[in-house]
């Protein structure tokens, strides 16, 4: 059965910026998923494009490290590549009602 976005969301939900309690996909964070089926196996590559608050952010590696691991949990899933990029920058705008909520902002 082949990967699905919603799936790859749903996952990606599980991922958390370790200074904020809210996922990475309510924080705005997540940008970009692509999910391709790899050709010669019954396995999928996930690519995934994000940003994180802060092009300074310390702790870059551990947030899309964390990113790749939780994709590579998913059955079916051979390769998850993330990209972190800053173009268009984060800002709270990004953040969804969901996430608005958790956080407490108005």
């Amino acid at each position: 059965m082949p990967v699905t976005e919603q799936q790859v969301v749903a996952k990606l939900k599980e991922c958390y910026d370790p200074e904020l309690p809210c996922n990475i996909v309510d924080l705005g964070l997540v940008y970009d998923v692509q999910v391709t089926p790899v050709a010669e196996a019954a396995d999928t590559r996930i690519d995934v494009k994000m940003t994180l608050t802060s092009q300074a952010c310390p702790l870059a590696g551990q947030i899309s490290a964390q990113v790749q691991r939780k994709l590579l949990e998913l059955q079916g899933v051979a390769e998850a590549n993330v990209e972190v990029v800053f173009d268009p920058p984060w800002s709270f705008t990004r953040i969804s009602a969901d996430g608005k909520k958790t956080l407490g902002l108005p």
